[in-house]
């Protein structure tokens, strides 16, 4: 029973960050009807398997909210911005009642949702005089407002999968709840019930046929089924549709209802009739139907039946539910693949086999393929996190006495859900900054001759292999001059150096930097900026500023799509081997004595016209051992500065399946992971951003 309730769990999260992101699309289109049943099915349905698998505190509160909902969607009510201010309480308060379910925080005071509760009940309306108070059950439907009191009698067949009691879903309350919505007689089918050896006493192996006189309309019906709709075969036709069909005073013959239902397929009634008459030979001796509607008819049914068929089985095996954890063993497991697939491609390329060398090759291509799929596997887009800022702005906003819009693009791109996961906390610094200090208020907005609402606009895009996502602020940009002085201030900077915007912008990604006067709930304690940079290095990423007095900022980032696998360039320095992503990697140059003696002791090359400064990893690392008389410099690009790696030699790119290092080497500075190479050996992965810190703070305590 705890996996169920720790699959209710999980999906009730996915529920609620639904609820909350149509919560505030509904805000700004109240009037949406589609956006007001998406509200009512995500909280119909966290009520319904709350009480099912014992979150009754979850499902009694949903059930207040849900209800007020219902008259939303009755036409009774309107939306407002209270009521989506309650609604989104009510929210944080389901979902803290999940996480404190299994002791993980704090129980939500009850008080709290008494709160919520009375608030809601404040902007019911009152009803007129004459109408009845009586509260509209559940379920009721924009049906029955459209339909008034017109009764429709609806044919429903319930084929609950077999595993639906295992699951801990009973059939008979659904059942039971269906009654409720008016004249219902049930019949139950024992036609797929095996023989007695066969049962497995907790399957579910009957169905029902529903014959259901309502006028609360199809929508209430499968409100009812709507939380196992995907374990149940649900079908629903209107047989009377309110006194349409009482011309005819019979009603459908037998072998009608029979064919309508699916019950009789075209091989049983040949069969049958074989025996007596053909029923289409009876329907044409006595001229009621041609032949060739009979066969219409018939073709009709078995066409029918063999869409909704097909259509069930993909629907089913269109989408399945997997442990977070088991894909990234399956991750791990190809990395392993991966590995020993270098090691036998170098043991194929050192020996002259034809053979072995052509199953190598093989072996790679599937290698390949498997990891490109297994990686895409963990692929999720990244409008999820998205959804989740908006709430942010809104609440922001609200708190500062401002007015500002969120805008999204690109949010159906996809990255690793890993590194989706570690960029919540950078996102939300970002644009929690955006707003304390980079929008104005409206008023200061309208003395600039800007619009009073402000914007933020967060996109994302592919890139190559990597993803680039920008944070856009139409506020009042950041203060070049007074950055500068505040990087002189505190030693950053000495006072005559000429540095490019660029440079003097990423002055605010320096530990404990902050040119707010004042600091207030929301930033300008100088902590966060700094935060974001490790966070984003740590991603093997890369941060970029771009910003104009008066109209705004931009800020890059530039993500790697997976953390699990990267294209890399293997060095060798002595006997060594080292790694560097390849994707800051920008070319690689030669490095002789002479040049060395050229500079003058001072680490620099000259690239076409261009001092590029080096760091010379054999020194940094300590490693002893005779320098080639030839060395080589890889240069890469770190936040927009050329710096070159000087090793012995480039062995080539080189796929890396990254391993975190042991305990004993996480403090180790300047190193990210480890990698095995093809004959089994071990090559470091260098942090190439720490690196180039670790070096200019050398140089400033010098």
């Amino acid at each position: 029973m705890d996996a169920h309730r720790q699959a209710y769990k999980e999906e009730a999260y996915e529920l609620l960050a639904e609820l909350e992101t149509s919560l505030l699309e509904l805000e700004e289109t109240p009037e949406d009807m589609d956006l007001i049943s998406r509200v009512f099915r995500a909280m119909h349905t966290i009520k319904g398997s709350g009480a099912m698998f014992g979150f009754d505190d979850i499902a009694t509160f949903t059930h207040e909210v849900e209800t007020v909902f219902d008259m939303v969607r009755n036409g009774r009510m309107t939306v407002t911005r209270d009521l989506v201010n309650l609604t989104l309480k009510a929210r944080d308060l389901i979902k803290g009642m999940l996480d404190a379910s299994d002791g993980g925080a704090e129980p939500v005071e009850g008080r709290q949702a008494e709160e919520v509760i009375a608030g809601l009940r404040r902007l019911v309306p009152a009803e007129p005089d004459g109408a009845s108070a009586k509260e509209t059950p559940v379920g009721g439907g924009a049906q029955e407002s459209k339909r008034g009191e017109t009764a429709v009698t609806y044919r429903i067949r319930f084929v609950p999968s077999p595993e639906v009691t295992v699951n801990g879903t009973n059939p008979l309350l659904l059942l039971a709840e269906l009654r409720q919505l008016g004249h219902c007689r049930t019949v139950a089918q024992m036609a797929k019930v095996p023989r007695l050896e066969e049962i497995d006493p907790e399957h579910c192996h009957v169905f029902w046929d529903v014959i259901l006189t309502t006028n609360r309309g199809i929508d209430a019906i499968r409100d009812v089924f709507i939380f196992i709709e995907d374990d149940c075969e649900l079908k629903i036709d209107v047989i009377d549709d309110g006194g349409i069909l009482d011309v005819d005073a019979d009603y459908k013959k037998l072998g009608f209802i029979l064919a309508e239902r699916g019950d009789l397929t075209r091989q049983d009634m040949e069969a049958i009739l074989a025996k007596q008459k053909r029923f289409g030979e009876l329907l044409v001796e006595q001229g009621i139907v041609s032949p060739e509607k009979v066969e219409s008819a018939l073709i009709e049914q078995q066409h029918v039946k063999e869409v909704r068929k097909e259509r069930q089985v993909q629907e089913s095996a269109s989408s399945i539910r997997v442990p977070a954890e088991k894909l990234d063993l399956l991750v791990n497991l190809v990395g392993e693949l991966v590995t020993v697939q270098a090691r036998l491609s170098q043991t194929a390329a050192g020996r002259a086999d034809a053979l072995l060398v052509t199953i190598a090759e093989e072996v790679e291509r599937l290698t390949n393929e498997l990891r490109d799929t297994a990686l895409n596997i963990r692929m999720l887009p990244i409008g999820t996190t998205f959804s989740k800022f908006k709430r942010l702005v809104r609440d922001l906003s609200v708190e500062l006495g401002k007015d500002i819009e969120m805008t999204t693009d690109g949010a159906e791109t996809e990255l690793d859900k890993t590194v989706i996961e570690k960029l919540n906390d950078p996102l939300v610094h970002l644009i929690r900054n955006s707003i304390d200090h980079g929008i104005e208020r409206p008023e200061e907005r309208a003395a600039a001759g800007k619009p009073p609402q402000g914007t933020v606009h967060l996109a994302a895009v592919h890139s190559g292999d990597s993803v680039l996502i920008t944070i856009t602020d139409d506020g009042k940009g950041l203060d070049r001059e007074a950055i500068r002085a505040k990087g002189v201030e505190r030693g950053l900077i000495p006072a005559t150096a000429e540095l490019s915007d660029k440079e003097i912008f990423s002055l605010i990604f320096a530990p404990g930097f902050s040119t707010a006067t004042t600091v207030t709930s929301v930033s300008g304690r100088g902590v966060g900026m700094d935060v974001v940079k490790r966070a984003i290095d740590a991603l093997r990423g890369t941060i970029d500023i771009r910003s104009e007095r008066g109209t705004g900022t931009v800020i890059t980032i530039k993500l790697p799509l997976t953390l699990a696998i990267i294209e890399s360039l293997l060095v060798k320095i002595g006997s060594d081997c080292f790694v560097l992503p390849l994707s800051v990697v920008e070319e690689c140059v030669e490095l002789t004595r002479e040049d060395v003696r050229n500079a003058h002791g001072r680490n620099l090359a000259t690239v076409r016209d261009q001092i590029v400064p080096y760091i010379p990893l054999r020194e940094r690392f300590l490693i002893r051992g005779e320098q080639p008389e030839i060395e080589q410099i890889v240069i890469t690009r770190v936040g927009g500065t050329r710096v070159g790696f000087v090793v012995d030699h480039v062995i080539g790119e080189h796929q890396t399946v990254i391993k975190s290092l042991g305990k004993m080497y996480r403090d180790v500075q300047g190193l990210s992971g480890a990698t095995i190479l093809g004959d089994g050996s071990v090559a470091l992965i260098l942090d190439i951003p720490q690196l180039v810190r670790d070096v200019e703070l050398e140089q400033m305590a010098r």
